[in-house]
């Protein structure tokens, strides 16, 4: 069965976005993971240069390390880097950035399987892979750009 959202006639804008919050768990669950998804890697992207949460060097496997033309530290700079670029995307274009930290998430899952010790925190990730994965599903009836109303279905 398909759903189709229509906004009523003279409705403004804002009015139909907390309509639509209230009224339909799929767009809420989009909200909330565009939001986590923004958040946590431009987050975690900037501690990448400040270490406050942790030591972000000791996460990159020495296999992966040695296809860096830099040092650890230093390729975790760039780490950093396209972290904040994911986050930000996934801010202002989530049917492009939810791809774009999908495929983040599993090279960061290679990454740690490549190092023992860290299955745990690859698990967790894996978690967050299947979450992004839903986003860039829901980004795909809730991120359009198109003056169309979404569909979902």
């Amino acid at each position: 069965m398909t759903h189709t959202e229509h906004v009523p006639t003279g409705t403004s804008g804002s009015t139909a976005t907390t309509r639509r919050w209230a009224s339909d768990p799929a767009y809420q669950a989009f909200v909330i993971l565009r939001s986590a998804f923004t958040v946590a890697p431009i987050l975690f992207g900037a501690d990448k240069f400040f270490h406050v949460m942790v030591n972000w060097d000791r996460y990159l496997s020495p296999a992966i390390a040695g296809l860096s033309p830099f040092s650890v530290h230093r390729t975790m700079f760039v780490v950093g880097v396209v972290e904040i670029v994911a986050g930000i995307v996934v801010a202002v274009i989530p049917r492009v950035g939810a791809p774009i930290v999908s495929l983040w998430l599993l090279g960061i899952i290679v990454n740690l399987l490549l190092i023992p010790g860290y299955f745990d925190v690859a698990l967790r990730d894996f978690g967050l892979l299947l979450a992004s994965v839903a986003l860039w599903r829901l980004a795909t009836a809730y991120s359009s750009h198109r003056a169309e109303p979404a569909r979902v279905g």
